[in-house]
C-alpha cells in the first residue's frame, strides 16, 4: 500500500472534482463537497497554503468513498 502524500487542500480539491465532487457549500475555509451519484459528502479545510495531516487526509478519503490508489491516480 502506498505511503499519503504530503499534499494541500487545493490539490485534494481539484482530486476530487475529478472525482466527479461538486461544491456544496463553503463556511469560513471550510468547503463542503458532494458526489451527486452516490451523495457522499467531505468537508476539507482550505487553509492558505497548509499541507492536511495524514489522518485528516485518511477522513477526507474515507468520507468520499475513495482508496488511497484511486485518490492518488486523479492527482
Amino acid at each position: 500500500m502506498p505511503k499519503l502524500p504530503s499534499i494541500t487542500a487545493r490539490r485534494v480539491v481539484r482530486a476530487l472534482r475529478r472525482a466527479g465532487f461538486v461544491e456544496d457549500r463553503q463556511k469560513g475555509s471550510h468547503l463542503v463537497l458532494l458526489h451527486p451519484a452516490t451523495k457522499a459528502r467531505t468537508v476539507v479545510p482550505v487553509h492558505a497554503g497548509k499541507a492536511l495531516k495524514q489522518p485528516l487526509l485518511r477522513a477526507i478519503l474515507h468520507d468520499a468513498g475513495l482508496t488511497l490508489e484511486q485518490f492518488l491516480g486523479l492527482l
